[in-house]
Order: structure tokens, then C-alpha cells, then sequence
């Protein structure tokens, strides 16, 4: 054993619970030197955006104060890792860095920095997993490639997959003798100020360990039974909303996954093999999507950027930087839209069957191309994942792997009527047209004048008319579509 410090480099892991960097730190008996590095420069175009700047402020002010509680002291500094974590080094004295394994093309090629500066720094490096159930390297088909369909991906999961009981975080953290400079949280701007779009945020999220711990007890306990049926409805309080913590690390798949399980096999007296209960299996294929969007990256680093399937990049897009516009501000005369757009820019978040929705809408009514939302969720999504983003952006443009076919063209109206029948989520965002009956509150323009007039509405004024006829938009949506496999 030594008295030379360990450098425990967080990442998108703002945890100390089921941490396995963080146990090999504190096992090795060294002072440990807990730093975050705000990295821009590696990230490059996908550093992050605005919504998820907010929520990495948030929760690393919670990260913080954890560490604190335990004896240790969080630094923070910005720049290159690689250069920053070499300077920390060398003014501790350390001769180890600890970290977890992140899966992003950036993220990568920002390891391999940090791992040879270090090496010729003569600065051990130990890279730990944590962040998805299995690494991609330990899933593939029989003849070895990766996986590009999603069911089987899941079925080789659910039958590998061994779920361990989550690490404990630790009690205490000994830090070193003398603490190292540290930048301000404060200092780093991450917060809007003038003006504070995120004013709103703080009423829905609560960033931080404690918060992703409170979430998953009150989605198992209250909403878990019925998701398989209700998870498809905005209206309803029925997702875990745990996509923002995942995304930062507050809590690894591995915990969720044992919560999941215990809380099935406590409800049913069964094994925790494999949760068999309608809800609880579907909630467990969402999380195993989320890892499926995970392998695509790692196998397929252009994810983000080109379509999967290369005819696609043919595709005969749309230059219409008004509809983009119309769409980004929720003002585009389709309710189930408008509010969708509504809600992701007054919380950073949206339901995921309305983020389909918009998603068709964009490509498929106004053949804008999906990169333009992609990039717009990017920035304004508190759960902004670059792996789950592109991959479902490309799963509804018809152009990823396993994606839907490119004639799936959502009907905004009827998926409205359909998923929120009695429009309460659309009278919560969309509240100009609170006052319409259920009948019109999807389809105002389908409403009779006086209907429009006793409810306060004037199309075009009040409310935007329809952008586009949705059933001229289909029709041009195909004949593109047709001309691109020709």
C-alpha cells in the first residue's frame, strides 16, 4: 500500500452507490481525489446542450455535498482530461486514475488520451464498466457481429444477464493531506441567467443520487403495474421519468434492474431469474432499449451524424427553415404536437409516444431532416443521451437499424385522440384551446365556427391553422420515399 492519491475522474457516473471505480479507489486503502473535468473541447459538437448543462450543475452540486458528508472534497476543473488530469497528478502526487467507461465516439478517443498521457506520466490507469448491463464486447450474434435488430438483443440479455446486488456507497473518503485547486461550480455558467428558460425545471426534477433513488421507489411502488397498458399515455403519470438520472449516472441500469426484480419478486413471491409480470418485463425492455441505442454507438460510431441504412442519405429533404421554427416553438396548429414541443421546452423533458409523434411530424409531414431534431432535442432535453437520441430519431425516419418502415407516418390528429382521449395533457400545454370539447381539442379546425367562438379560439390568431394538410403531407412523404428506393 501506498500514500500516493488515487484520481477517481467522475464522468456521466454522479454517484457513489454501485460504483466499481469508486470501490477499487477506496479498497486500495491511498487517499482518494475526486475530480470532475468539464470537457468540452473532447466532446466537441455533441458537448452538452443547454437543458442538460442545467441538470449536470444541479447534480453536481448533489455529488458534492455527498462527497463532503464522507470526509472528501469534490474538485472541479475544465479543459482537456487528458492535460487537466495529468496537471491534478502531478499536484497531489498521484499515481493512479480510476474511471468509468463511457461509450460515445468522443468519449473514446478522450480514454485513449487520458490512458497515453498518463502511461507516459507513469500514472497507473484502471477503467471500470457500470454504466449499461453488459459491455458491447460480451453481445453478439452467433456469427459474432453486433446485434442490429432489437428483439433478439433482448432475449440474449434477459437469458445472459446475471443481476448482482448494487455496491453500498461507501461510508467514508479519505482524501489527501493537502486539497488541490479546485474551480467554482458557480464559476462555469452551466445555469441560464438572462433569460432563465430553465425557470420551470426545478418545479418537475430533482438532480442527484437521492432524487433517481426517490424516483424508482415511487414509479415500483405506484405506477410499475400498469405501465405495460398506460406507459402510451401522456395524460398519465404512468413512466419512471428516470431517463434524465440515467443519463448523468445518478443510478447504473444494474441498480434498477435488482430494484426491479426484488420489487417483482416481493409483489409475486417469485424468482428473481427473470421478472415475468406484464409491467415489470415491459418497464425492464425499455431499460434494455436504452442499452440496444448503447451497442449501436459503440459498433456504429456515425450514428449520430449519417443514417444508418445508406440509401437514406438520398433522401429528398426539405429546406423549410420556417416549418423548423414553427415546430421547435410548439406552434405548428397540431395540438398533440404544439404540446409536446411545449412541455420539452417548460420542463427539458417530453413524453416518449409524443416524442414519436413530433418526430414523424418533422420528417414525415415537413420532410425536415431528422439531424435538425436531433440537434434541437440535443439542447433542450435534461435526459440528452447521444446513443438513445440519434438512435430513435433514426428509428422513426425509417433510416436506423430496426427502425420502423418509412410508410409508418403518425397521424398527429388520431394518435391525440388515441393516446390522451380526454385531452388533459393538450389542455395543460396547449391551454388556448382548454375551453374546446374533447371532440375538436386534436382537431380545432374541424371545429364549427360558433364552437371556435364560444371557446375563445380564432385559428390563425389565437391558434395556429394546420401548417401542413396531413393527408397531402403523407402523400408527398411516400412519393419521396418511392423515388429514393428507385
Amino acid at each position: 500500500m501506498t500514500d500516493a492519491p488515487v484520481v477517481l475522474w467522475f464522468r456521466n457516473d454522479l454517484r457513489l452507490a454501485d460504483h466499481r471505480a469508486l470501490k477499487a479507489a477506496v479498497a486500495s486503502g491511498r487517499p482518494i481525489v475526486p475530480v470532475f473535468v468539464l470537457d468540452d473541447i473532447s466532446a466537441g459538437p455533441w458537448a452538452a446542450g443547454g437543458a442538460a448543462r442545467w441538470w449536470l450543475h444541479h447534480s453536481l452540486e448533489a455529488l458534492a455535498a455527498s462527497i463532503e458528508e464522507r470526509g472528501g472534497r469534490l474538485v472541479f476543473r475544465r479543459g482537456e482530461a487528458a492535460q487537466v488530469l495529468a496537471s491534478l497528478a502531478e499536484d497531489v502526487g498521484a499515481t493512479a486514475c480510476y474511471f468509468s467507461r463511457r461509450y460515445e465516439p468522443w468519449a473514446i478517443r478522450q480514454e485513449k488520451a487520458v490512458k497515453d498521457r498518463a502511461e507516459k506520466g507513469g500514472i497507473e490507469v484502471r477503467r471500470f464498466a457500470g454504466s449499461l448491463l453488459m459491455e458491447p464486447e460480451r453481445v453478439a450474434t452467433q456469427a459474432g457481429d453486433p446485434y442490429k435488430v432489437y428483439t433478439p438483443f433482448w432475449r440474449q440479455i434477459a437469458s445472459v444477464y446475471k443481476p448482482e446486488r448494487p455496491l453500498k456507497a461507501p461510508e467514508t473518503l479519505n482524501g489527501p493531506k493537502s486539497q488541490p485547486r479546485s474551480d467554482r461550480l458557480e464559476d462555469w455558467s452551466l445555469l441560464p441567467r438572462r433569460p432563465d428558460w430553465a425557470r420551470g425545471f426545478a418545479d418537475v426534477w430533482t438532480p442527484g443520487e437521492a432524487g433517481a433513488v426517490e424516483r424508482l421507489d415511487d414509479f415500483l411502488e405506484n405506477s410499475v403495474a400498469g405501465y405495460t397498458e398506460e406507459r402510451n399515455r401522456p395524460d398519465l403519470a404512468s413512466t419512471s421519468r428516470l431517463s434524465p438520472h440515467l443519463a448523468h449516472g445518478e443510478i447504473s441500469p444494474g441498480q434498477i434492474w435488482w430494484r426491479t426484480a426484488s420489487a417483482r419478486a416481493a409483489a409475486s413471491s417469485g424468482s428473481m431469474a427473470g421478472p415475468g409480470d406484464k409491467g415489470y418485463e415491459t418497464f425492464l425492455k425499455e431499460l434494455v432499449w436504452r442499452e440496444f441505442s448503447a451497442h449501436l454507438l459503440f459498433h456504429f460510431p456515425t450514428f449520430p451524424d449519417e443514417p444508418f441504412r445508406a440509401e437514406f442519405s438520398r433522401f429528398p429533404w426539405s429546406e423549410d427553415e420556417a416549418g423548423l421554427v414553427a415546430w421547435q416553438r410548439g406552434n405548428t396548429g397540431f395540438p398533440i404536437v404544439d404540446a409536446g414541443l411545449r412541455e420539452l421546452w417548460a420542463t427539458g423533458w417530453m413524453h416518449n409516444r409524443v416524442r414519436m409523434i413530433v418526430a414523424s411530424f418533422l420528417i414525415k409531414d415537413l420532410l425536415i431532416p431528422w439531424q435538425s431534431g436531433e440537434a434541437w432535442f440535443w439542447d433542450t432535453l435534461v435526459d440528452a443521451d447521444l446513443a438513445n437520441n440519434s438512435a430513435s430519431w433514426q428509428w422513426v425516419a425509417g433510416s436506423g437499424a430496426d427502425a420502423a418502415p418509412y410508410f409508418r407516418i403518425f397521424n398527429p390528429t388520431t394518435q391525440g385522440q388515441k393516446f390522451d382521449p380526454d385531452g388533459v395533457y393538450v389542455r395543460q400545454w396547449v391551454p388556448e384551446l382548454a375551453q374546446l370539447p374533447d371532440k375538436f381539442v386534436h382537431d380545432p379546425s374541424a371545429a364549427p365556427p360558433e364552437t371556435l367562438a364560444s371557446a375563445g379560439v380564432e385559428l390563425g390568431a389565437t391558434y395556429p391553422a394546420p401548417m401542413v394538410d396531413h393527408k397531402v403531407a403523407r402523400v408527398r412523404a411516400l412519393d419521396a420515399f418511392e423515388r429514393l428506393k428507385k
